[in-house]
C-alpha cells in the first residue's frame, strides 16, 4: 500500500472485487458507506438480492501488515490477474488495485472516451 494511504487503513481495510477487473480497498467506514447502498434496496426483490450478494460475497477483510502490505484472498488475485507487481489507484472512497496492463487498457479507455465527448461538444 502506498505510504501516503497507509493511516487511513491502520483500523483494518476490506477488499471487494469491483466491477471493472480490479480490486477495490475500502477502509472499515467506507466499506460501511458502501453496503449502505446495497442494503438500502429491498431484500424481497430479486435484483436487489442479487447484487448484495455479489457484494457481500466477494468482500474479504484484511489487515495491513507493519509494512502497509496486505494479503490478497487467492479468488481475489484470480479475478483482478494479480501477479507481481500491482497498480494502486485512488478512486474516492477507495483504492483500486489493478493487474498494470489492464490499468494502461483503462486508462486508454478514459482517454479516448473524454477526447470523443470533447469532441461532441464542440460539434
Amino acid at each position: 500500500m502506498p505510504p501516503r494511504y497507509r493511516d487511513a487503513f491502520l483500523r483494518g481495510a476490506v477488499l471487494n472485487q469491483g466491477p471493472d477487473p480490479c480490486l477495490r480497498l475500502f477502509t472499515e467506514e467506507s466499506f460501511q458507506q458502501q453496503a449502505e447502498l446495497y442494503t438500502s434496496q429491498p431484500a424481497n426483490q430479486r435484483g436487489a438480492r442479487l447484487t448484495r450478494h455479489s457484494f457481500f460475497a466477494n468482500s474479504f477483510g484484511v489487515e495491513p501488515d507493519r509494512q502497509g502490505r496486505i494479503l490478497v484472498p487467492g479468488p481475489l488475485r484470480v479475478y483482478a490477474a494479480l501477479e507481481g507487481a500491482v497498480v494502486v489507484a485512488g478512486a474516492g472512497e477507495w483504492l483500486e488495485i489493478w493487474n498494470p496492463e489492464r490499468f494502461d487498457g483503462e486508462m486508454s479507455a478514459a482517454e479516448a472516451a473524454s477526447a470523443e465527448q470533447a469532441t461532441e461538444q464542440d460539434a
